[in-house]
């Protein structure tokens, strides 16, 4: 049994994520003992992006119709270039992601994933990082931005690229393991 045993965490993406930032914090949810579900605006398959090229395809388990913020304990936002631009301008999905943040619940953001969040209008106030290329629309949103390689603030985990991985999933998973935090707010 791992730290997240009894847990069920929401993945949110569309076409295009970032291959590794998807696959391996679904990996290591599910080590942790998390049920893992992979959300998207359509049912079937949704493909990856692996650096400059399509890669692997993976299946969606809910439709945002299907599902819930209440369902779940925590969300994780991969990036990719062309994922989060979709998901930013899908109001389904925009309300998904407020749902956690009123709920107080943990979510995970990594490289292009906190762009969603912008849209979401849950960055004001918020200590974060991301991928260089969106820090100043996090600043303009009100974002306090650091380059750093994992931030945290209030069940707010934020990572830069790929390489942060490691650091990226060890804070996901505390912070999932924690559970609801007060300051956590949309």
């Amino acid at each position: 049994m791992g730290q997240l045993s009894n847990r069920s965490i929401a993945v949110l993406s569309e076409q295009g994520f970032e291959e590794v930032e998807l696959t391996e914090p679904v990996k290591r949810l599910k080590e942790e003992g998390a049920e893992v579900h992979i959300i998207s605006s359509k049912s079937g398959k949704i493909k990856a992006w692996q650096h400059d090229h399509w890669s692997i395809e993976v299946e969606v388990d809910r439709t945002l119709a299907e599902a819930a913020a209440d369902d779940y304990h925590g969300l994780v936002l991969p990036g990719g270039v062309i994922n989060p631009d979709q998901l930013r301008v899908n109001e389904e999905a925009l309300s998904f992601v407020k749902a956690f943040f009123e709920a107080g619940k943990p979510v995970a953001a990594i490289c292009h994933g906190p762009q969603t969040l912008i849209n979401a209008e849950v960055v004001a106030g918020r200590k974060m990082t991301s991928v260089k290329n969106i820090s100043q629309d996090l600043i303009n949103a009100g974002a306090e931005w650091s380059d750093e390689e994992v931030v945290v603030d209030q069940g707010l985990v934020t990572s830069r690229t790929p390489d942060d991985l490691p650091a990226f999933l060890d804070k996901m998973v505390e912070e999932f393991t924690e559970g609801v935090h007060e300051g956590q707010h949309a």
